[in-house]
Order: C-alpha cells, then structure tokens, then sequence
C-alpha cells in the first residue's frame, strides 16, 4: 500500500471540501473522530479481555507443573 504523503492529502481535503462544503467538513471530521475513538476503545478493551484470559491460563499451567514436579 503506497504511502498518501502531503500532496495527496492536499487533494483529498479538497475534493472533500468541494463535495461536502466549509459548513458539513467540521461537522463530518468530528463524527470520523468520535468513530475512531470508539472504535480505538473497544479493541482496546478486547485486547485486554485475551490478555487477562491467557495470564488466567498461564497462571493454571504453572501451578499445574509445579504439583506434577512435587509429587
């Protein structure tokens, strides 16, 4: 996937410019922020969900090899 860089930045913002208008752009950047943020947020959340399973996990796989290596 090639990179945007500045130029092709440039032209996006004005083609959105152009089909959106100056008074929607704000409001529709706005809304791509707060969708980002939950979205950002919610796989944030299921990250540390597995996580915590597989400490769970590794943490029953210890004190079972540490029963099996007394006995």
């Amino acid at each position: 996937m090639p990179n945007i860089g500045i130029p092709g930045l440039i032209i996006i913002l004005v083609i959105a410019l152009i089909i959106f208008g100056p008074k929607k752009l704000p409001q529709l950047g706005r809304a791509i922020g707060e969708t980002l943020r939950e979205f950002k947020s919610s796989t944030k959340s299921m990250v540390d969900e597995v996580a915590d399973d597989f400490k769970i996990e590794d943490a029953k796989e210890v004190k079972k090899e540490k029963t099996t290596t007394i006995n």
